[in-house]
C-alpha cells in the first residue's frame, strides 16, 4: 500500500513539471499575440479578414453614374467664364481742326502763346527733350485764346483730345470757358479726370486694368448733340446718352498742380466732327481722316489712330466690293524730297494694320503726296492740322 502511495506521488511530480512548462509556454504566446495585436493597432494595422464589397443595385448604381455626371457637368458651367464682347474704343476724331497746339517754337520758361491764363501760373517746359504746358501751382487752369470767346465756341459735334502726365493723381476739365463764359453754372460740365478713372455728374467709372499713378495718358471726348462720351487711353470710360447741358468751351483746371506734383500738357487738338465714313465716300468718293496720327517725323502711328483704322476696317468688312488706295499727305513744313518719302511710308503703313487685321492685301494700294496736296494754306498750327492727313481714295 505504501509503495503504491509512493509511486502515485511521484508519478505526480514528474508530471507536473511539464504541465506547468505548457501551460506557461501557452501564456506566453497569447501574451505575445496580445502584445502584436496592441502594437499592430497602435500603427494602423489589421488583422480583421477583409469583408467583401457590398454590391449595389444596377438601378442605384447607374443613377449614382447620372449623379455623379450631372455634378460634372454643372461644375464645368459653373467654371466657365461668360465671352465679353465689347467694343470699348469707338473715338473718331473730328475732321476739321478748329484748335491746335503742338508746341513747336514756344519758348522755354515762357506762357504758351496760343493759351490764357484763368489763374494760378502755368509755363512752357520741356519733358524728355519734348515742349509741354506746366502747371505749376495756385490752382492753374489755362484755356484756348481763340477770338470771340465769350461765345459758344464749340459746334454741336466736337472732338477734344490731348496728352497729360500726372504728376498728382487728377486733374479737371471744364466744358466751358473758366476765364470768359463763368456765369451761373450747374456743375454737371465738369469732368474730373484721374490717373485711372472719370467722372461727370453722376456718372463715373474705373479704368479696368492697373495702371501707374505717374504716367502719360491720352484723354479724348466726343459730343455729338447732345452724347457725351470720354476716353482714358484706349478705354472709353463716360458715356451719357444726353446731356443735361450745352457745352461751349474748353478749361483745364488742377487744384494740386505744383513743382512737386506736376501737370503736363501737350499735343491739345479740339476739331468739328463730320458725317459718317461711308456717307463720305458716297458723297467724295474719298475719307479724309485728320485723326490718323503718327509721331514727329516718322511713320509710327500713335494708339489713337487706332478709332479711325477700327471705322475703316468695319467698312470694308460689310462692303467686301470697297477697294482703297491709301494716300499720305503732310504740311509744308520739312525738305520736299523728306515730307514725299514720308507721306508714302505713312499710307504704307496704314495698309499694313489694315492687312494684318484681315483686310486682302489686293484691296488697298499706298501712295504718298507729300506737301504738294493742301487743302489749306499752311499759315496756323490748326491748317497744318488739317494738311497732315491720310486719305482713303475709292479705286
Amino acid at each position: 500500500m505504501k509503495r503504491t502511495s509512493l509511486f502515485l506521488i511521484v508519478a505526480v511530480f514528474l508530471i507536473m513539471p511539464s504541465d506547468i512548462f505548457a501551460q506557461k509556454e501557452t501564456l506566453e504566446m497569447e501574451i505575445n499575440k496580445k502584445i502584436e495585436e496592441g502594437i499592430g493597432s497602435l500603427f494602423g494595422r489589421k488583422n480583421k479578414k477583409s469583408e467583401p464589397a457590398k454590391k449595389v443595385p444596377a438601378k442605384q448604381e447607374t443613377a449614382v453614374k447620372e449623379e455623379a455626371s450631372s455634378g460634372s457637368e454643372k461644375a464645368k458651367l459653373e467654371s466657365k467664364s461668360p465671352v465679353l464682347e465689347w467694343a470699348k474704343y469707338d473715338f473718331i476724331p473730328g475732321d476739321q481742326v478748329i484748335f491746335e497746339d503742338d508746341l513747336i517754337g514756344e519758348e522755354n520758361g515762357e506762357f504758351p502763346s496760343r493759351w490764357d491764363l484763368a489763374q494760378g501760373s502755368a509755363e512752357v517746359a520741356k519733358v524728355d527733350g519734348e515742349n509741354v504746358i506746366f502747371l505749376r501751382g495756385g490752382s492753374p487752369s489755362i484755356v484756348p485764346y481763340i477770338e470771340n470767346s465769350t461765345s459758344d465756341y464749340l459746334p454741336d459735334v466736337f472732338t477734344v483730345e490731348f496728352d497729360v502726365y500726372f504728376g498728382f493723381s487728377y486733374f479737371v476739365v471744364y466744358l466751358y470757358d473758366w476765364k470768359n463764359q463763368r456765369g451761373d453754372r450747374s456743375g454737371e460740365d465738369i469732368l474730373e479726370v484721374g490717373y485711372n478713372s472719370m467722372h461727370i455728374g453722376d456718372a463715373r467709372s474705373t479704368y479696368p486694368s492697373e495702371v501707374k499713378k505717374k504716367r502719360w495718358a491720352h484723354i479724348s471726348i466726343a459730343y455729338t448733340s447732345g452724347k457725351f462720351k470720354a476716353y482714358l487711353d484706349d478705354t472709353r470710360l463716360i458715356n451719357i446718352p444726353r446731356m443735361g447741358f450745352n457745352p461751349s468751351g474748353l478749361s483745364i483746371y488742377s487744384y494740386h498742380a505744383s513743382d512737386e506734383y506736376p501737370i503736363y500738357i501737350k499735343n491739345v487738338r479740339i476739331a468739328k466732327g463730320g458725317v459718317k465714313y461711308y456717307d463720305r465716300m458716297l458723297q467724295d468718293g474719298k475719307i479724309v481722316a485728320s485723326g490718323i496720327r503718327f509721331d514727329v517725323g516718322k511713320a509710327s502711328l500713335k494708339a489713337e489712330s487706332m478709332g479711325v483704322i477700327n471705322e475703316i476696317y468695319d467698312l470694308m468688312k460689310e462692303h467686301p466690293d470697297l477697294n482703297f488706295s491709301v494716300e499720305g499727305h503732310t504740311d509744308s513744313q520739312g525738305n520736299d524730297d523728306v515730307n514725299m518719302k514720308l507721306s508714302l511710308q505713312r499710307a504704307q503703313a496704314v495698309m499694313d494694320v489694315l492687312v494684318d487685321m484681315g483686310i486682302e492685301a489686293h484691296r488697298l494700294s499706298a501712295r504718298g503726296w507729300g506737301e504738294t496736296k493742301p487743302v489749306t494754306n499752311n499759315a496756323s498750327p490748326e491748317d497744318r492740322a488739317n494738311n497732315r492727313r491720310v486719305e482713303f481714295v475709292k479705286k
